[in-house]
């Protein structure tokens, strides 16, 4: 298939993936590491890569990104291996983009349009198509270039005499914002939905619990496990992207609402956290984050990092604070006995020791549902650390007006009367709130030796 501009990746069979090593601000290790995830990338599109590698790049040509000879051995390497599509796991320019592909004779994209090309393929809800959608249409206003010569010519003016016009880049330019425009406020109606789903949630008195953490690290795995929700789960980046929301009960009979959400990865192109904002916010108004780590994956440490920065960048943007953060350290059924013994002892001396705001992680396995108990047991404690359950007796006489000030302030969770109008109830409070009640949790004899 000859390659054009408007040919979908989804077309083609065979690829070429490079990671271009910057030598001055990455390591060979760093640039080995990118360089698979970038064929698990093109992998995820159903591309079978010929050819992969992570070359040493001196100096970035601003023509073709890539040096003279780099160029020319790609191109006899996608003649020898019939690959349609090469992969550059960097930021190209339009122009760099067109001129690698006609220098090359085969289609060309780089991280950001990959990305995309999966996200467009594995978006199913309509929030999650227009959001992907959104993330498109800003990549490619930048990109009207690549469709060459014919977006210069005019269209006519009013009337006989005509006039300059309008060059049909410019038309598409203007068409291309007229759809930014309508996808954003369809996407801020969403927006809005989804708060007032937020607080309906806040009002039933269930705190949110957010899953997150980099693509590919079990987040849909462990999700499906804690709430049967048949997410697509597999060993694929970006298997699953539209966020999900359900029900959880923990061991205290308590109830939070879980929500997974689309992986992380490192270099999370702006588009894409620009579009996904009104699914990321779920992040921002947590009541507490799960950070699901692939403890078995070499990179590991460096995954997290690269998690903690979008967060922080989210909490920026959304001018708060990030919520309280509790790891799973999950896939430990995929290490050697000496490593999981030294991950299980790490976890249980954190749990052992951890004070202050810091929670300690929780080694887990979602496959096998090893440690899941544990993980429930410190979501329940996390998640409700505010909050106290106290047990009240009110009289007859205050019992109405304290009841409406408790079922405010919190939640009921049980009450009783008596036939004397007495009412027990226990109610789940915020501390301070708790405090207020407090000297009422006294049983009052005496109305009922007034009333024998």
């Amino acid at each position: 298939m000859k390659p054009t501009a408007d040919t979908p990746l989804k077309d083609f069979n065979r690829a070429i993936v490079l990671r271009p090593l910057a030598t001055a601000g990455e390591s060979i290790r760093d640039g080995e590491a990118r360089l698979l995830e970038a064929v698990g990338l093109a992998q995820a599109l159903g591309l079978d890569v010929t050819h992969a590698e992570a070359p040493p790049l001196r100096q970035i040509s601003p023509r073709t990104y890539l040096g003279g000879g780099r160029v020319e051995r790609l191109k006899e390497r996608a003649e020898e291996t019939g690959a349609g599509v090469v992969v550059i796991d960097a930021p190209l320019s339009p122009v760099q983009q067109r001129n690698l592909e006609t220098d090359i004779g085969a289609k060309v994209v780089d991280r950001t349009g990959l990305i995309l090309e999966i996200f467009g393929l594995r978006a199913r809800t309509k929030e999650g198509k227009l959001q992907v959608e959104l993330a498109r249409q800003g990549y490619e206003r930048s990109r009207l270039v690549r469709t060459w010569t014919h977006l210069e010519r005019q269209r006519g003016g009013l009337g006989k005499t005509g006039g300059p016009g309008e060059t049909q880049i410019e038309l598409d330019r203007r068409i291309i914002a007229d759809r930014i425009l309508k996808l954003k406020r369809e996407l801020e109606d969403v927006r809005r939905t989804r708060g007032l789903q937020r607080r309906a949630r806040s009002r039933a008195g269930l705190p949110a619990v957010v899953l997150v953490g980099y693509t590919n690290a079990g987040k849909s795995t462990l999700f499906n496990r804690l709430t049967q929700a048949g997410v697509l789960a597999k060993d694929m980046l970006f298997a699953t992207l539209d966020p999900t929301a359900r029900q959880v009960k923990l061991p205290s009979g308590r109830a939070v609402i879980m929500s997974d959400t689309v992986g992380f990865i490192s270099d999370l192109p702006h588009e894409l956290v620009e579009a996904f904002r009104a699914t990321l916010e779920a992040v921002t108004e947590a009541d507490l984050l799960v950070h699901v780590r692939d403890i078995a994956h070499p990179e590991t440490d460096k995954q997290k990092a690269d998690v903690l920065g979008v967060l922080a960048q989210l909490a920026k943007d959304a001018g708060g604070k990030t919520p309280p953060v509790l790891e799973a350290w999950n896939k430990i059924d995929l290490l050697d006995d000496a490593t999981r013994e030294g991950r299980l002892r790490r976890a249980q001396t954190a749990a052992e020791q951890g004070q202050g705001s810091a929670l300690p992680p929780v080694a887990i396995s979602a496959e096998t549902g090893e440690g899941v108990d544990s993980l429930l047991a410190a979501i329940d404690r996390a998640a409700f650390s505010a909050t106290r359950v106290i047990t009240l007796t009110l009289a007859p006489d205050d019992a109405g007006r304290v009841r409406a000030q408790i079922a405010a302030a919190g939640k009921v969770l049980d009450e009783q009367t008596d036939d004397d109008g007495v009412i027990t109830l226990r109610a789940e409070l915020l501390v301070e709130d708790a405090a207020r009640f407090a000297p009422l949790e006294p049983l009052p004899e005496e109305p009922k030796q007034a009333a024998e």
